[in-house]
């Protein structure tokens, strides 16, 4: 899954809402996270390396590249559901495969197997330096629970 063949894109009206909750959400703006693509089942986080995120050897911190990784799977789950519902993470499991170095972390939420109360995601993270060499340093597996808001 390395390679970054053209991807389909969202519906424009599944972009705005992924986008408008990824907005609120308080840890990737503090992260200086940001979405950067949003397809049917698919979502890319890209994090800049900066020293804020990054753990004493100068790596990206694993609890930073978890947190990318969880929100691009739960926000690839959320792009199959209607506008009443969200996503909760009930569990994931991630392997730090080596570290997290480059100008930027990609990370990767990909739907595996959408149901319509239980969803599971596939996460990847890539480490990716300025000249466009990428090197996997996390994968995962998600588990994701759709609930639906109340009505108003």
């Amino acid at each position: 899954m390395g390679e970054r063949p053209q991807q389909e894109q969202a519906s424009p009206e599944a972009q705005k809402r992924i986008r408008e909750s990824f907005d609120r959400q308080g840890l990737m703006t503090h992260l200086g996270a940001r979405i950067t693509h949003i397809g049917s089942g698919r979502v890319h986080i890209e994090l800049p390396a900066r020293p804020e995120v990054t753990q004493q050897h100068g790596y990206v911190h694993a609890g930073a590249t978890s947190a990318i990784a969880d929100s691009a799977g739960g926000y690839a789950a959320l792009t199959l559901f209607p506008e009443e519902s969200d996503v909760l993470t009930v569990e994931y499991k991630i392997n730090l495969l080596a570290p997290a170095a480059g100008d930027h972390l990609e990370a990767i939420g990909i739907v595996r197997k959408p149901g319509r109360t239980l969803t599971v995601c596939q996460l990847e993270v890539y480490g990716v330096r300025g000249d466009g060499e990428r090197k996997l340093v996390a994968n995962g597996q998600q588990t994701l629970i759709r609930v639906d808001r109340p009505a108003k």
